[in-house]
């Protein structure tokens, strides 16, 4: 008996020895590949930028990228994050040129406008190389799943700045409803060993705690989950939005190159309507907005419309930056909501909000879309204290629930493989992909509320016969 106990600690023991070391090599390989690549992300941004019109040129490069992409090494397809899940999912490897372009073609989407994100090609590098590492140390296909997965994490930690939000995304966002804990060490130590190789050569990560006491009040309390909803609801029009527009393009433009000169064009003419906030990553804007600088009620539309046709004209980058602009500026405008409905009622939260509120709900606005488009509550929870201070904590993980809620079975990543249902009104084959998820509806749960809605609609009855009756006595 003791010697069996032995042997089983012995094992793991060396199991966590060996995850150790072999996370520490994958997370030191992609925080400086990750490293030099916003590096170079930022010096070609500083110089592209110098031309007033710059943005010009957004069309040309549109159709670069697309043709790029698609024609040059066509296997190599592993430069979207959508398509990693999707390897790691079927335990196949990343192919060296899809790193090349995940380095690359997201450099030149963004730096001439296109309104994407940087945080995809961190996450598809860090696979890659983690891919590759595996290859080079000869470990199986088991291991080179969990490699692929700390590749992610560290890839996620190393361009945000959030070693432990972001090794455990790289696990959630496998799957909606599970995680791998099995690989949850080696992410960890992936994501902080990153973090820090990246900001030792040279990036710099700016967070902006928010300085604030909560104090907890139904009434706030309330807010917040209004909040989520309108949180979850902006998702829901998020994704549906990214799955029109590649329908319209593919239906009317069925040519790459005539798709991206479209494309390109259509942003170039909103951009001499609008303003130029709405290109490139806008994480200034960003930040403008949850130091409480309201946004405009169209900022988050716009900012929408603007990702919606780069990606789907043809660049290629990340999704997430753009849904935390967007989150961040829906929740300002959230806030201008509440700031006037307070007018309204006699001032009575005027002063609060001006001077509380308006920096947290684009923050919650930011998490909370992050984990309805991406399913991943509990790591854009964990972002929420990382990025904003740990009082946030509470409101965010309240606001993330429900926008992953309400988002149900839709993400913008289609390859996570469903694992649970978020309610039992949904019938849904669990087990497979989300953009392959049939829905049937059921009565569970809107039982509780349509038998909520007859009860209010008789009271109201009852209180007008009331009414009607002392006006006859009268």
């Amino acid at each position: 008996m003791i010697r069996r106990q032995v042997a089983e600690e012995s094992i793991l023991f060396f199991s966590i020895l060996k995850w150790f070391f072999l996370a520490l090599v994958a997370g030191s390989a992609v925080g400086l590949g990750v490293g030099c690549f916003m590096l170079v992300l930022d010096e070609a941004i500083g110089t592209v930028h110098q031309f007033p019109k710059y943005y010009y040129l957004l069309p040309l490069a549109l159709v670069f990228t697309s043709w790029f992409s698609r024609r040059v090494v066509p296997q190599a397809d592993g430069y979207s994050t959508n398509r990693v899940i999707a390897s790691i999912h079927k335990n196949v490897g990343v192919h060296l040129f899809s790193v090349i372009k995940a380095f690359f073609l997201p450099v030149i989407t963004i730096a001439f406008g296109g309104s994407a994100g940087r945080e995809a090609p961190g996450a598809d590098i860090g696979a890659g190389m983690g891919s590759g590492l595996s290859r080079l140390l000869r470990l199986d296909a088991a291991d080179r799943r969990k490699m692929m997965i700390c590749g992610i994490s560290a890839g996620f930690a190393a361009v945000f700045g959030t070693p432990i939000s972001g090794a455990i995304f790289g696990v959630e966002v496998l799957f909606v409803g599970a995680l791998l804990y099995e690989v949850l060490f080696p992410a960890f130590v992936a994501g902080i060993i990153s973090y820090q190789v990246a900001s030792a050569i040279g990036v710099v990560y700016v967070h902006t705690p928010i300085k604030f006491v909560p104090l907890f009040t139904e009434d706030f309390f309330f807010k917040v989950v209004v909040a989520g909803i309108f949180f979850g609801l902006v998702t829901v029009l998020v994704i549906e939005t990214l799955r029109a527009t590649r329908r319209f393009l593919e239906k009317h433009a069925r040519r790459l190159v005539l798709r991206a000169l479209v494309g390109g064009g259509l942003i170039v003419l909103l951009v001499q309507l609008t303003s130029q906030k709405y290109l490139g990553l806008g994480i200034e804007q960003m930040n403008l907005y949850t130091s409480g600088q309201p946004a405009e009620w169209y900022d988050f539309l716009l900012k929408l419309v603007f990702t919606a046709i780069t990606l789907q004209a043809g660049g290629v980058a990340g999704l997430v930056t753009p849904v935390l602009f967007i989150g961040a500026a829906a929740g300002s405008f959230f806030a201008k909501l509440y700031t006037l409905s307070s007018t309204h009622l006699g001032g009575l939260y005027l002063a609060d909000l001006l001077s509380f509120q308006n920096p947290v709900f684009p923050a919650l606005g930011m998490v909370s879309l992050l984990a309805g488009a991406a399913n991943t509550p509990l790591s854009a929870s964990i972002m929420a204290m990382e990025l904003f201070g740990p009082e946030i904590a509470p409101y965010a993980a309240v606001t993330c629930l429900i926008s992953f809620l309400m988002t149900g079975n839709r993400s913008i990543y289609p390859s996570q493989v469903l694992v649970v249902r978020k309610t039992r009104s949904l019938g849904v084959q669990q087990g497979r992909e989300m953009g392959d998820v049939h829905q049937r509806y059921y009565l569970h749960d809107t039982r509780v509320a349509g038998g909520l809605w007859l009860f209010a609609r008789r009271t109201k009855k009852a209180i007008r016969r009331l009414f009607a009756f002392r006006r006859k006595k009268r």
